[in-house]
């Protein structure tokens, strides 16, 4: 009898593991630190957005086990992405250069140099670069699918819609500031 259970919990379980139902399971995590240095991107990966503006991954979902993902943005055009919810992700935006405008829900606010901003999750928000150069520190937790969403938008070929938005977890309901 205690064969045949064993033998009934081993086939039960190939279906979960077979379509990836093993969130139980946890990677193995890293045990030592790690430094990129400036203007270098984690695993010396470049995605560029806007055609010009880096946007370097400093902490990888890899990194955390999709706990965090870090990025350095530096922007070298005036703007920035449409209203938008992250449904599952907290942000936090910190200011290394240049003058910014965030929305976050009903409230703007403008930012430079050393301000730093939180985005809880499930508000709307946006931000636009307001300065020709502008440089930002900022992180998602969890990370979610921002890396591939940067990916698929720094793509020369990618076409900033709402599905691509709505493919990573970001719902569009708004237009970008105007200022």
């Amino acid at each position: 009898m205690k064969r045949r259970n064993f033998l009934l919990a081993g086939a039960v379980s190939i279906p979960a593991l077979a379509m990836g139902k093993t969130s139980g399971f946890k990677k193995q995590r890293l045990t030592k630190g790690f430094i990129v240095k400036a203007n270098e991107s984690r695993f010396n990966e470049k995605t560029m957005l806007s055609g010009n503006s880096p946007n370097d991954i400093k902490v990888s979902t890899k990194d955390t086990d999709g706990d965090l993902s870090a990025f350095s943005y530096t922007g070298h055009v005036k703007g920035g992405p449409p209203l938008h919810v992250h449904p599952n992700q907290d942000e936090m935006f910190f200011i290394l250069e240049g003058k910014f405008l965030f929305q976050v829900g009903e409230d703007q606010y403008y930012l430079t140099k050393g301000d730093s901003i939180f985005l809880p999750r499930n508000v709307p928000h946006t931000f636009a670069q307001l300065t020709d150069s502008g440089q930002v520190f900022f992180l998602f937790q969890p990370a979610g699918k921002m890396e591939d969403f940067f990916r698929a938008a720094g793509d020369i070929k990618a076409r900033l819609n709402p599905k691509l938005f709505d493919d990573h977890d970001i719902h569009v309901v708004g237009p970008p500031l105007k200022w």
